[in-house]
């Protein structure tokens, strides 16, 4: 009941949701030490997924073992995936009407501007020397180049773990332990599906349930390129659409699959793209969970996370442009992306607060 409720009333996304479940689990129901916690944290960045979604189930397996994890981790998840998935329901159907048309008209630019925090909150942490900087223009540059986003990140990972790590000479046999699943992963991955079913959306967001880093808005990396540029499934308007509804629903950003799956193959690709984004974070947490004081302490994931969180933030402020030129089409929308970007950098002020004034200009716009 503890995660299901936090699923259902957490807006804000990662840093909201990880304050919520600190003060639920350490201050209310000291279920666990806040330096436990802390651990379990650090934890989420060395290994790919949606961090918050991982904490919830690191806590739920801390608490009552497997059982616990697939207690905590679904009840955390489901709320906002029946919430998506309705909303992707009535977006299919009406998504041509025009007071839908300008809802999502007045939401796009603050989206924009949230993405933009996001970047900016994770270039302050992810920019940390220079191996790290070069990391990070280099994803840019590579995002620009059109290269594979997957191949990228476990590429200037492994670029930042050797640099920082070269004059070691302790055990490497940890050094590629995390890339794995994004060598697995990459296998295939420049394949392209030819027919759409709930089997293909299910394998497309498992791919990139396996490599994900940094934040929820990575996900927009992979998915601008894959379903818009390449297969040509959706339209970069769609993309912003899912994401915008993403943002405003409660819950992780990663429910965009729910939203996309049901756009590509119905409500059998609802549940297959839900399914397939978080089966790897429920996996890797039951694998790594005991492992984590080693872990914590090793130099090399230390790196290598170093190196993607850097690769990240590139890939992050590449799409941010994309889909910038996409959704700032005219003087209004200008505005409300900068009006927007102040209310987040200056004011602190939730996001959800932010999409649904975005929103409510954007009707009255039309009115």
């Amino acid at each position: 009941m503890v995660f299901l409720r936090l699923g259902t009333i957490a807006f804000g996304g990662p840093a909201a949701h990880i304050a919520m479940m600190d003060n639920e689990v350490v201050n209310r129901r000291q279920w666990m030490s806040r330096e436990k916690l802390l651990d379990l944290l650090g934890i989420t960045n060395l290994i790919p997924g949606p961090n918050s979604t991982e904490l919830a189930i690191h806590i739920g397996y801390e608490r009552a073992g497997w059982r616990g994890l697939l207690v905590a981790g679904t009840c955390f998840i489901f709320p906002a995936m029946a919430i998506v998935w309705t909303l992707a329901a009535i977006y299919a159907r009406y998504q041509t009407v025009p007071q839908v048309e300008w809802l999502l008209y007045g939401i796009k630019p603050v989206i924009i501007a949230v993405v933009l925090q996001a970047v900016w909150n994770l270039g302050k942490k992810a920019a940390k020397d220079v191996p790290t900087i070069i990391a990070g223009v280099g994803a840019i540059c590579a995002y620009f180049a059109g290269l594979n986003e997957i191949l990228v990140l476990i590429l200037l990972g492994v670029a930042v773990m050797l640099l920082k790590n070269w004059q070691s000479r302790g055990n490497i046999t940890g050094a590629f332990l995390l890339p794995f699943s994004g060598v697995l992963a990459q296998v295939g991955s420049t394949t392209a599906v030819t027919s759409l079913s709930w089997i293909n959306v299910f394998f497309f967001f498992l791919k990139i349930g396996c490599v994900l880093y940094g934040s929820g808005y990575v996900l927009l990396a992979f998915l601008q390129r894959e379903l818009v540029e390449r297969n040509q499934w959706l339209t970069s308007q769609q993309l912003l659409d899912a994401v915008a509804i993403g943002q405003f629903t409660p819950g992780p950003v990663f429910t965009t699959a729910t939203f996309i799956g049901y756009l590509l193959a119905g409500n059998a690709g609802a549940i297959a793209g839900t399914i397939g984004i978080f089966l790897p974070a429920f996996v890797l947490v039951w694998v790594v969970n005991p492992w984590v004081s080693k872990l914590r302490q090793s130099r090399w994931a230390s790196g290598f996370l170093d190196g993607v969180n850097a690769a990240s933030l590139g890939l992050m402020a590449g799409v941010t442009y994309t889909l910038g030129r996409a959704a700032l089409v005219d003087w209004l929308t200008i505005t409300l992306a900068i009006v927007s970007a102040i209310a987040v950098f200056r004011f602190k002020i939730n996001s959800a607060w932010l999409v649904l004034a975005g929103g409510a200009i954007g009707l009255v716009s039309r009115i």
